[in-house]
C-alpha cells in the first residue's frame, strides 16, 4: 500500500531552469514552457520515453508534458509513463494554453501559392474549415508541428506550408500567412510539469491518481461514493487498459479537494478496497 505521508505542502521556486519536452523546438509544449517559466532553457526529446529517461537521469529537474486537450482528448501514452514511473516523478503544477494554429511558411510565400500543408495529424483535422474553403491546398500529415514547419523551411518550397503555433514562427522564422485557422476557439491544452521529488505546492487543491479495482460488482460504485463521502469533486476520470494484462484496466482520476474535505481519509478508505492506488500528483488547479 502506498504511504501518502509525502502530502504536505512546501513553497515553490519560480526560477530560471531546464526543462525537457517532447518534440521541437517551436511546439506547442516549448510555448506552455515559456508560459509557466519565461526564462527558462527547453531542451527537446524526440519521443515522449526519452523525455521520462532524460529527467530521471538528472539532465533537467522538470519537465512539461501534454496530458489532453479539450478537443482531441486525453495523451494516452502520457498517462502510462507517469503510472509507469510514479514511484519516481510527481506532478506539480498543471497549465491550460490556447491553441492558435498558423499558417507557416518560407518568407516571401503567397497564400495563393501554397498547395501543401504539413502538420500533425491532429492541428491538421483541428483545421477542416480551413481546408474547405482552400480545396487547393493538399494536408500532408507529419510527425509534429513544430517539426512540420522546421521542414518547410528548410525545404525552401514556395508551394509549402505548416500548421503550427507563433512560438515555431519565432525560432524558425518563418512567415505567417494567416493565424487563427482552428475551427474552434474553445481550444486548449492542459500540460503538467513533472519533477523527481514528491514535494505539494501550498495551496495545492487537486490530485491526480491512478487505481486499480477488484473485478466485483459495485467496485467503482464503490470507489465514488469514498471521494462523495469526503467532499472531494471528481472532475475527470478514465480508465486505461494495463500493458501485459489483457482485459484489466488503470483508472485515472482528477480530484478537487477543497478546504474540509477528508482527503488523507479518502485515500486511505480507497487503498484498503483497491489493488493499487497511486498519487500522481497533488498541486493547484489552474485558473485563468
Amino acid at each position: 500500500m502506498q504511504s501518502f505521508e509525502f502530502l504536505r505542502a512546501t513553497g515553490s521556486k519560480q526560477s530560471k531552469m531546464k526543462l525537457l519536452i517532447q518534440g521541437e523546438l517551436g511546439s506547442f509544449s516549448h510555448a506552455a514552457a515559456l508560459e509557466m517559466f519565461p526564462a527558462a532553457t527547453v531542451m527537446p526529446c524526440a519521443f515522449s520515453s526519452e523525455v521520462f529517461d532524460q529527467l530521471l537521469a538528472g539532465r533537467a529537474p522538470a519537465a512539461v508534458i501534454p496530458i489532453e486537450n479539450s478537443l482531441a482528448g486525453s495523451v494516452a501514452e502520457h498517462f502510462d509513463l507517469l503510472l509507469a514511473h510514479a514511484d519516481q516523478v510527481f506532478i506539480h503544477r498543471e497549465f491550460n494554453l490556447r491553441i492558435r494554429h498558423c499558417l507557416l511558411a518560407p518568407p516571401g510565400t503567397r497564400l495563393n501559392d501554397v498547395r501543401r500543408v504539413f502538420s500533425h495529424p491532429v492541428a491538421l483535422a483541428q483545421c477542416r474549415k480551413f481546408f474547405a474553403t482552400h480545396r487547393e491546398i493538399v494536408p500532408m500529415p507529419f510527425y509534429d508541428t513544430a517539426g512540420a514547419v522546421k521542414h518547410v523551411i528548410e525545404q525552401g518550397a514556395k508551394d509549402a506550408a505548416a500548421i503550427a503555433g507563433r512560438t515555431a514562427a519565432q525560432v524558425y522564422g518563418s512567415a505567417i500567412l494567416k493565424s487563427g485557422l482552428e475551427d474552434n476557439k474553445k481550444n486548449f491544452t492542459r500540460f503538467l510539469l513533472v519533477r523527481r521529488n514528491r514535494a505539494v505546492t501550498r495551496g495545492a487543491n487537486k490530485v491526480s491518481l491512478a487505481f486499480a479495482l477488484r473485478n466485483v460488482p459495485g467496485s467503482l460504485a464503490g470507489a465514488l461514493e469514498i471521494f462523495a463521502a469526503a467532499g472531494i469533486d471528481l472532475s475527470k476520470i478514465e480508465s486505461r487498459p494495463v500493458p501485459g494484462r489483457p482485459w484489466q484496466y488503470v483508472f485515472y482520476a482528477d480530484l478537487l479537494t477543497p478546504p474540509g474535505s477528508r482527503l488523507r481519509q479518502a485515500l486511505a478508505k480507497l487503498a484498503s478496497r483497491a489493488g493499487m492506488v497511486k498519487v500522481l500528483g497533488v498541486y493547484r488547479a489552474f485558473a485563468e
